[in-house]
């Protein structure tokens, strides 16, 4: 009988930390945990892998509202680093970013909707953001929403 997704989760979460303090690298599994830990924290349904345009939906009344999610790890510091690329060419609602510290505990999550998105994005200047379809996160803050924790 497989383990339960979630104690299955926090060893790779341990994992990932392990193989970053042996290498110095990350293990490449910070979108799969962003995903997971928003599900889990929001209570999102999750789709299956490479959906696509977006990674989850969350029930609003009667429709659904669509979420493409994207997740930073830092170790420690102050830096982010930039947004993973966000897919504007297929349909979503709004994008989540999962950012996440030390032993992959969620810090903030903050969401920004399809227009802001798409608008920050194709603002004239940067190659990377044009190019690639990613800003920085504190840009990305700048026009999104704190959406957990809540209430400070």
């Amino acid at each position: 009988m497989p383990r339960p997704a979630d104690e299955i989760l926090a060893d790779i979460k341990c994992l990932a930390v392990e193989y970053y303090l042996a290498t110095g690298k990350p293990l490449g599994v910070t979108g799969e945990i962003a995903e997971a830990e928003a599900g889990r924290l929001l209570g999102l349904e999750l789709l299956e892998a490479r959906s696509p345009g977006y990674d989850a939906v969350r029930r609003v009344g009667d429709g659904v509202e669509t979420i493409q999610i994207k997740g930073r790890w830092k170790r420690q510091g102050r830096d982010w680093g930039r947004v993973p690329s966000i897919n504007t060419d297929q349909p979503f609602d709004a994008v989540m970013l999962v950012l996440m510290q030390g032993d992959y505990e969620v810090f903030e999550i903050w969401q920004a909707s399809r227009d802001a998105v798409v608008g920050r994005l194709d603002l004239p200047g940067s190659r990377a953001r044009i190019e690639r379809r990613a800003m920085g996160v504190t840009q990305f803050k700048a026009i999104a929403t704190r959406i957990w924790p809540t209430g400070d």
